[in-house]
């Protein structure tokens, strides 16, 4: 019985690294204002937070609703070329993103059924963006594999 005890014990370590959190992000705002305060200031000032403490967040942001304008580099071939202030805001914007993508290593991940609904062609997006089927896998997902839930809407 002990013998049982202590490999359960072991194979819970295996199973969660430690000093490691993990965050998935729902992101569905259209809000230039929400995006920056969110994700690229939230995302960082957390990651940053943990660091801190010697321990590691790793991020995740699913993209749906009105979100997928911040991920795509070619406005004028988009849905959103009417869009001023996203037009204004993309060279900064695009930056930032990329950073996070890079520097800090968060996952985007984006609905690709949503995509196809507002006629969002995959070749317009981002090289750091990935697909998921819909939103809803891709969080479940991650919360799959332990992630917490954050939304921002």
């Amino acid at each position: 019985m002990k013998k049982w005890l202590l490999i359960l014990a072991l194979s819970g370590c295996l199973w969660a690294e430690e000093g490691v959190k993990q965050a998935v992000f729902d992101l569905t705002t259209g809000s230039i204002k929400t995006f920056e305060k969110k994700v690229l200031q939230g995302i960082a000032y957390h990651k940053s937070h943990y660091e801190g403490k010697l321990e590691k967040l790793d991020a995740a942001v699913v993209i749906h609703g009105d979100a997928y304008k911040f991920f795509i580099k070619d406005l004028k071939n988009s849905p959103y070329k009417n869009d001023t202030k996203l037009a204004a805001a993309q060279d900064q914007l695009s930056k930032r993103i990329a950073a996070m993508a890079h520097t800090y290593e968060v996952e985007f991940l984006m609905c690709e059924a949503g995509m196809k609904a507002n006629k969002i062609d995959p070749s317009t997006l981002y090289g750091f963006v990935k697909l998921v089927p819909n939103s809803t896998i891709g969080l479940i997902d991650k919360q799959n594999e332990h992630f917490a839930y954050v939304p921002i809407h």
